[in-house]
């Protein structure tokens, strides 16, 4: 089956897009930060996409060692409890981010075991999701916590930093009993707290899922008013699978109709509107995917990379940013992975591998700074000073032979140069490479780089002389995605260079 769209783009028009690719990323609790191979994963990132934020799980978690409680005789149960808070790893993590030009959107979260009130937990990891024990310590720590970013990188820098209430707190697992009344306390005490240390640290709230997403939303909202709490935004999360189906170490789902999840995303925005007072207050998503299960064979793949294409030309329209979950795949919510590639959130595979999707956050990056001319199901184009760039993909919920042909007519004429760049199951799907050499599990020096260089685009380029508008067509393949660029090239030959005759056989 093959579909043929034509579109012709008009001197001056414009097109609403709101391009917030870059804004933030989320990644494995924030402990992992200390590890080699996750500092590796995200230094690529950076140098090909460069966001702005990262954000994950685990900043009060014990690997991170920040909250102590210390007896004058660790023996003696009835001996003084002294409280101590240790910032050394914190430093590390955060000066990691810093060098990579990050800056952290604060997820306050999960407890400290000693600071729990239960063993309720989540994930091998065991992160504690029971309320304080007392809330007092609470706000201490978070305030001491704060009190130290700002000592250590300046005011005008810590305080801005985003700062999130929590994670999923409308799932048990998540926050015990999935207690909306308990949840709103905990807001309410953390959001005093900050702001108390700083005014200006901008802090948001509820961090839901989906499923009871809209009670949770309207009732958070309604809470905040009540309250008279001037929040400064509001987050939740957004992923598009169906129920998962499991098989072994791994879980298989459908993905749901797009409109679907962005009608429900609208919901949220519609909510927030319906009170006056926070009218147009800016939503972050701060976790987004196809799938949200860390082991879903579907995120290695090039109908990912199609399908996040989509979601990405359309997260901008309600929402101040959209975060994807996750840069890499140093990540252990269910346990060390088996395999390199094992349906891992990440942009990025184990071993440093680039994964399609990988290529749609770049590609999406180099639109940045441009005027959109063009959005439409299958295609996003900007202008760029004389240059017109844009990502093309050829999107599906499964498998069903379908190819594309876009042709667009440009205004632009001359002497042009045409840059394409090509990410299809042809020219850059590693995971197929790493099934035919037989699936290994712990590859060698020489199978890493071999899979990392069969997973960049396959770039080309043709000169195109035109005395009018220009005529491009583009074919892509099934889950195919093509970065263009069409820009001016005259010719400057050094004296005497002759190119075709240089080529000529």
């Amino acid at each position: 089956m093959k579909i043929e769209k034509s579109y012709h783009i008009l001197p001056n028009e414009t097109v609403l897009f709101n391009n917030r690719v870059d804004y933030c990323v989320g990644t494995g609790r924030m402990g992992l930060a200390l590890q080699r191979e996750y500092f590796e994963q995200l230094k690529l990132v950076q140098k090909y996409i460069g966001f702005k934020h990262i954000r994950g799980h685990g900043l009060f978690h014990d690997d991170m060692a920040i909250y102590q409680e210390r007896r004058d005789n660790p023996w003696d149960k009835n001996s003084p409890v002294h409280i101590e808070y240790n910032f050394t790893y914190l430093d590390f993590v955060m000066d990691s981010y810093r060098e990579l030009g990050l800056k952290p959107f604060l997820e306050l979260g999960f407890m400290p075991k000693a600071l729990a009130s239960s063993e309720n937990r989540v994930f091998v990891w065991g992160g504690h999701t029971s309320p304080p024990k007392d809330y007092k310590l609470w706000r201490d720590l978070v305030q001491a916590t704060l009190r130290h970013l700002i000592e250590r990188y300046g005011a005008e820098e810590a305080t801005s930093f985003p700062v999130e209430v929590w994670n999923e707190p409308n799932l048990p697992g998540f926050w015990e009993k999935a207690d909306m009344q308990a949840y709103f306390k905990l807001f309410d005490e953390t959001f005093a707290a900050v702001k108390e240390v700083d005014e200006r640290f901008k802090v948001g709230g509820p961090a839901v899922c989906g499923g009871s997403d809209e009670l949770w939303i309207s009732e958070f909202m309604k809470h905040c008013s009540e309250k008279r709490l001037k929040i400064d935004f509001v987050t939740r999360h957004h992923y598009a699978t169906e129920q998962p189906d499991r098989s072994g170490h791994y879980v298989y789902q459908e993905l749901m109709e797009p409109e679907k999840g962005f009608s429900n995303l609208k919901s949220t925005r519609d909510i927030i509107d319906g009170f006056p007072e926070y009218k147009g207050l800016p939503i972050h998503i701060t976790e987004f995917n196809t799938s949200y299960s860390p082991d879903n064979p579907i995120h290695d793949t090039n109908l990912n990379a199609a399908f996040i294409c989509h979601q990405l030309s359309r997260l901008g329209d309600i929402n101040e940013s959209y975060s994807y979950w996750t840069f890499g795949d140093i990540f252990e919510e269910v346990g060390v992975p088996f395999a390199p590639f094992h349906g891992g959130f990440g942009l990025v595979a184990n071993g440093c591998i680039p994964k399609p999707t990988f290529w749609s956050f770049a590609f999406f990056k180099k639109l940045v700074g441009g005027e959109c001319v063009h959005r439409s199901d299958e295609a996003v184009v900007v202008k760029d000073g004389e240059t017109y760039k844009g990502v093309l993909w050829n999107h599906a919920l499964k498998r069903e032979g379908r190819e594309l042909s876009l042709k667009f007519l440009l205004p632009l004429k001359g002497e042009l140069c045409l840059i394409t760049e090509t990410v299809d199951e042809q020219t850059c799907n590693p995971l197929k490479l790493w099934h035919d050499l037989g699936e290994p599990r712990s590859l060698s020096a020489e199978q890493k780089e071999l899979l990392r260089s069969a997973a960049y685009p396959l770039v080309e380029s043709r000169r195109i002389s035109s005395s009018g508008e220009t005529e491009l067509e583009f074919n892509l393949s099934e889950f195919g995605v093509i970065y263009f660029e069409l820009r001016p090239a005259p010719l400057t030959p050094d004296r005497g260079y002759d190119y075709e005759r240089s080529v000529k056989l």
